[in-house]
């Protein structure tokens, strides 16, 4: 029989890879999907119901396939979600009307559902204890790299070859990480954490693990960041704007946030299971909102640069620790309920963020808005600094 650390020396790369195929399809959409509704006769409501279906499904999606995943193990549900997410890449280029893309959305979005706990719940699985803030760094970078690319892969794919040949692109990508995920061992889980007590399924599982309050400041954490980077990606581009500057230089300032997000994932990591989850939790929180708040300050290229190079540092900080708790605070028999909701937080974030920081923009101006964005941020880090102020452990 294979030893644990050697399974896990092959599994945790080999997901990490998996991961960054089966997320770059989601990627590749972003910047073209409204365009591709408009050119298929929506209107403007039916064009934001289209973008915003796919995070509508899958917020819920995520727990409902995560519990499915405690019960039958990771392989099936992503293989099952990979599969659907390269046939729904097929659909996009085949969709004639609006509503088919609007159809096209709802399967995506429940595609993604399987594959993102399924993926979180194998690294989580297989990560020894001591390494689990370096384990997940490796998740979080083959996340920041799908987007990284996808960007501007997405808009040169789409204007040179046109918007079918980016859907078959993504297609084939899926398709190759649903047949790399069929190397991976079957649903075998190996314990290498300190077992929390089990959930039951349902409402009463998920109130269990709200019960935790690892659990609870990573959930807390992630879905402030992503209220956040939704207000950031909804007034960015307007700011920017407003200072004589277009659509490349927000393309070059997310890029920068990516590329630092990626940079600061390792060294993170290994502070998260050296010094413990809550030193660079906070310091990530500390960082976002200490960038965000002096953003609306910034009036040139440059300085907005630096300012997101610290944005990216926040949340390259924050990521290891968030999920890594995750693992501290579970079993193997609950992960995929604990890391489905850790998804759901982040996709509802993003859906919530946007439209409440542009409300915001629109009653009191986008210079207000951006002043609004960092509050949920440094409401977590508050409520880290006061709940933890007394931990001596390493782990929260």
């Amino acid at each position: 029989m294979v030893a644990p650390q050697r399974i896990a020396n092959w599994v945790l790369p080999l997901t990490s890879v998996i991961t960054f195929l089966g997320f770059l399809d989601t990627y590749l959409l972003i910047p073209v999907i409204a365009l591709y509704a408009s050119s298929l006769g929506a209107s403007i409501g039916m064009v934001g119901l289209i973008v915003g279906l796919y995070s509508i499904i899958n917020t819920p999606a995520n727990i409902v396939f995560g519990r499915w995943i405690d019960k039958v193990g990771h392989k099936v549900p992503l293989i099952i979600g990979l599969v659907g997410d390269a046939f729904s890449m097929v659909l996009y280029a085949l969709s004639g009307k609006s509503w088919h893309l609007a159809l096209v959305r709802i399967l995506h979005g429940a595609g993604g559902a399987m594959v993102a706990p399924s993926t979180m719940s194998v690294i989580a699985n297989y990560s020894q204890r001591e390494r689990t803030g370096r384990s997940m760094s490796l998740y979080g970078m083959a996340l920041a790299s799908a987007s990284l690319i996808g960007y501007p892969v997405s808009g040169l794919i789409a204007s040179r070859l046109g918007f079918k040949a980016l859907f078959l692109f993504g297609a084939i990508v899926v398709a190759i990480a649903a047949l790399l995920s069929l190397l991976l061992p079957a649903n075998s889980r190996i314990e290498m954490t300190t077992p929390a007590p089990s959930t039951d399924g349902g409402i009463q599982g998920v109130k269990r693990l709200f019960a935790r309050k690892g659990l609870v400041i990573s959930y807390a954490a992630i879905f402030a960041h992503f209220f956040t980077f939704g207000g950031v990606a909804t007034l960015l581009p307007i700011y920017v704007k407003k200072l004589g500057m277009g659509a490349f230089e927000v393309g070059m300032l997310l890029t920068v946030f990516s590329a630092m997000f990626i940079v600061a994932q390792l060294p993170s990591g290994a502070v998260a299971d050296r010094a413990g989850r809550l030193k660079p939790l906070v310091a990530g929180l500390a960082c976002i909102v200490l960038s965000l708040t002096v953003l609306p300050a910034m009036s040139s290229f440059w300085l907005l640069a630096m300012v997101m190079a610290l944005y990216g540092v926040g949340y390259g900080l924050l990521f290891p620790s968030t999920s890594a708790l995750i693992i501290d605070h579970t079993n193997s028999d609950e992960r995929g309920l604990a890391t489905g909701m850790f998804h759901a937080l982040l996709t509802a974030g993003i859906a919530i963020g946007a439209p409440a920081i542009g409300w915001v923009a629109g009653l009191a101006g986008t210079t207000m808005g951006l002043l609004v964005i960092p509050v949920p941020v440094f409401l977590v880090l508050l409520v880290a600094l006061i709940f933890f102020k007394r931990a001596s452990n390493a782990r929260i």
